[in-house]
């Protein structure tokens, strides 16, 4: 027998014991599954620009993004949802030139009795209490005070006569979504506006230009994060997150395999989603689609990633759906899509929730924006996410094996006599691993038709390099329970 030792020489003389270690057949480890948020910072915050830095918590990212910072208030959603994950910050600075979005609230008439003003801003509600007969002034001042007081909030605010101006405290695009409405809960929850009040609300407006990501995201380096949060849904932002991760040259390439995925939220009507959806396709981004929510598409994207990061870490062919999110508040009933629309925005790349009776919102469908082959064939071999989540898992399970056990062997043809436990394999030896793995895999429910596998897998040595193995890998991965149909096919 040839024992492969790979430190302790041939020719040692000196008595009497010695011992190295190998670890090449005991590899069971998996990879740490980061998450990274993307977000803006505010003044006050002290992260620094485009370095990505590893969070501790909803306070770190207060300190770091400022109070009421995107950054701040994406993290403390996604930590509602999964408060055990490693999770990174990617902090950015408004754009140069940037326009921060405004809107207003005019106070008008007097109360004819006590009351309270339920003001929702960005989902979060602010209570203020009225008197008999208390000036719109004196109202639309205090008000303007509340809203700089709640430091969680992502405007500020400022009071004119009767009228409150409210400012969002990043700049950009973004602030444009950051929904201003009043009494949300309505009188079934007992929200009403104070009798002899009248308000009315200027919706937040002509906030422009985001970020630019290429120099933020060229600082990650080789960092793995597998769930990536974009607070952003514009063409260019989408696309600098898709050249990250393409398959060619980015982080799914045959060069990097880092992988990862997109979770990012879009607000829109029906035929406004549909539209942005036909606009993608790329199978490492998934935008969940809304309509009139008081929380804001940035809140959603954190919201529905954190979730999925808790149930795809656990188990990544499990489907996502009925899976509930924890911070965002729902549409109301009537700016609900229905049946049909969900079933037309998962045909246009747009991911679908659910609301149950009690408000509480769920995922129903999270899909990839992927829809058509290189010519501009429908495909759908990428159209749901658990699908990536489990080429993750497989892929590193095999480079897991690979690097561990034939990290430094020597490759022989088939059918090559050597003593036993010598530092040799062939392609056999290697599909008889590939094959004993695949049932592993099979046995936890990542994959499926072992059989069928070990007769179509392929494991040869190149014809031009005699030290290349060249493996094809037919596997079958899961599937997930989505539909179940039954016809009552009843008899009296």
């Amino acid at each position: 027998m040839t024992v492969p030792f790979s430190n302790i020489p041939s020719n040692l003389r000196v008595p009497l014991f010695y011992a190295e270690v190998d670890n090449s057949q005991a590899n069971s480890g998996a990879q740490t599954q980061r998450t990274l948020i993307i977000g803006q910072i505010t003044d006050t915050g002290n992260g620094v620009v485009n370095v990505p830095v590893l969070g501790q918590g909803k306070s770190d990212a207060q300190a770091k993004g400022g109070l009421g910072s995107m950054l701040a208030l994406m993290t403390a959603a996604y930590k509602a949802s999964d408060n055990f994950g490693e999770v990174w910050f990617l902090p950015l600075a408004d754009a140069a030139g940037s326009v921060a979005a405004t809107g207003t609230l005019l106070v008008a008439g007097t109360p004819s009795g006590t009351g309270v003003i339920s003001l929702y801003i960005a989902g979060q509600l602010l209570s203020f209490p009225v008197s008999t007969a208390e000036p719109a002034e004196d109202i639309a001042t205090g008000l303007a005070a509340l809203v700089n007081s709640s430091s969680n909030l992502p405007v500020t605010a400022e009071a004119t006569a009767a009228t409150v101006k409210i400012t969002a405290k990043n700049k950009g695009a973004t602030g444009n979504d950051i929904d201003l409405r009043l009494n949300y809960l309505g009188t079934a929850g007992g929200e009403v506006t104070p009798a002899g009040l009248t308000l009315t609300i200027t919706a937040m407006a002509a906030g422009a230009t985001n970020p630019v990501l290429d120099v933020a995201l060229s600082s990650l380096g080789d960092e793995a994060f597998d769930f990536i949060v974009s607070p952003y849904t514009d063409t260019a932002s989408l696309n600098a997150l898709k050249n990250l991760l393409n398959d060619k040259t980015g982080r799914w390439s045959y060069a990097s395999q880092i992988y990862g995925h997109i979770f990012a939220a879009q607000r829109g009507t029906l035929a406004t989603l549909a539209t942005a959806g036909n606009a993608r396709n790329h199978q490492h981004e998934s935008i969940m689609g809304f309509y009139d929510s008081p929380s804001p598409a940035w809140i959603w994207a954190a919201d529905v990633a954190g979730s999925a990061a808790v149930a795809l870490r656990a188990d990544p062919g499990r489907p996502l759906q009925t899976l509930t999110l924890s911070t965002v508040l729902a549409p109301p009933p009537s700016s609900r899509f229905d049946l049909g629309e969900r079933n037309t925005l998962l045909w246009d790349g747009i991911s679908t929730f659910t609301v149950a009776s009690d408000g509480t919102v769920a995922i129903e469908n999270l899909i990839t924006t992927y829809q058509k082959n290189s010519f501009g064939a429908a495909d759908d071999s990428y159209l749901q996410v658990e699908t990536l989540f489990l080429l993750m898992y497989v892929l590193r399970a095999q480079k897991s094996l690979v690097t561990s056990k034939y990290a430094r062997v020597k490759l022989a043809a088939d059918g090559t006599r050597f003593a036993p436990g010598s530092a040799i394999v062939t392609p056999k030896i290697i599909k008889a691993d590939l094959i004993a793995q695949y049932g592993e895999l099979e046995y936890d429910g990542f994959v499926q038709d072992a059989k069928a596998y070990a007769k179509e897998l392929i494991v040869e040595k190149n014809r031009t390099n005699p030290n290349r193995v060249d493996v094809l890998w037919p596997g079958t991965l899961i599937n997930q329970l989505r539909v179940f149909a039954l016809l009552a096919q009843f008899r009296q």
